[in-house]
C-alpha cells in the first residue's frame, strides 16, 4: 500500500493506494500517530483503495476517535466494495463519508 500525505494549515490530507489489511494497517497507524498532533481536519481519500480488512477498520476507528477530540475526519471517494464493508460493519454510522 502507498500512503500519500499532505499537511497544511491544520489540515491533513491522506490518500491510500492498494490494500489496507493486516500487513499494511500498522504503517497507516504509525503515519496517523505521527501526523495528527495539532490537526483540526483529517481527510482520508480512498479512491484508489482496493480492499480493507478488519485491521484497516480498526485504524480508521482509531483516527476517528482521535479526531473526535480535536476536530473532524472525513472519508472521501470510497469505492462501492469499500462502502459495502462500511455498511455491513456499521461504520457508516461512525464515520463521515462523502
Amino acid at each position: 500500500m502507498n500512503i500519500n500525505k499532505n499537511i497544511k494549515d491544520g489540515v491533513c490530507d491522506i490518500s491510500l493506494v492498494g490494500r489496507l489489511d493486516t500487513t499494511t494497517a500498522p504503517e497507516l497507524e504509525t503515519v496517523l500517530k505521527d501526523s495528527l498532533e495539532g490537526i483540526s481536519e483529517l481527510n482520508i481519500d480512498l479512491e484508489k483503495l482496493d480492499y480493507i480488512s478488519s485491521a484497516g477498520l480498526r485504524v480508521l476507528l482509531f483516527a476517528q476517535k482521535t479526531m473526535n477530540n480535536q476536530g473532524k475526519m472525513t472519508i472521501k471517494n470510497a469505492k462501492p466494495e469499500i462502502m459495502e464493508v462500511f455498511e455491513i460493519t456499521g461504520f457508516t454510522d461512525i464515520l463521515t463519508i462523502e
